[in-house]
């Protein structure tokens, strides 16, 4: 059963240090990214790929440091996501993060994680987290494909049509949310409108 709790993270709030400077450092670099392009990022690595560099060059709140890991690069971390092709250096940064109550994900390593990344759908504001806890990243690229080619590019104008709704709604907060169960009913039928009223 997967007993993971889902949060959605303010990462630009956050210190995220990456360990690691190869593909899964890109990889995940490049997940962050996307999640919020103005994110602060912290880098670590003692070979850093030319694509990590230009992306570095393209988003000034990334910061690289091109040296070995140090518990010394854990300071003032939120989140740490690890992906050197070191097992020996990802144990030991997981170590590390324990002791010092940060959350950190392993790459490719489940035992080792505090969280998963997710395969991620996004439509406009509407964002879908895909997990699969940790059986299988590539189902989950699946399944998030699917999900893109059946969910109407329109969704935007939805979400914005019914945030129009809840700020002209009058009443408590129960009231409002009574309305606005009344008005997304019909999306499980497939059939109304959630066009904002006149």
């Amino acid at each position: 059963m997967n007993t993971l709790f889902p949060v959605f993270v303010k990462i630009s709030q956050l210190q995220t240090l990456v360990v690691g400077g190869g593909y899964v450092g890109l990889e995940k670099l490049t997940a962050l990214l996307n999640a919020d392009a103005d994110a602060p990022i912290t880098l670590v690595a003692p070979e850093i790929r030319d694509e990590i560099r230009a992306l570095a060059g393209q988003h000034p709140n990334i910061t690289l440091i091109a040296e070995a890991y140090r518990p010394e690069h854990l300071a003032d971390r939120d989140l740490v996501i690890v992906g050197t092709n070191d097992k020996g250096v990802n144990r030991q940064v997981q170590q590390d993060c324990k002791a010092r109550k940060i959350l950190v994900n392993v790459a490719d390593t489940p035992d080792l994680c505090d969280f998963y990344l997710s395969s991620v759908v996004r439509k406009g504001d509407l964002k879908i987290a895909i997990s699969t806890n940790g059986k299988s990243p590539t189902f989950a690229k699946r399944f998030r494909e699917v999900l893109e080619d059946i969910l109407p590019d329109s969704l935007q104008e939805t979400l914005d049509n019914l945030t129009a709704i809840r700020n002209r709604l009058k009443g408590d907060f129960v009231q409002k949310m009574e309305k606005l169960n009344e008005i997304t009913s019909v999306m499980r039928s497939g059939k109304g409108d959630t066009s904002a009223p006149e």
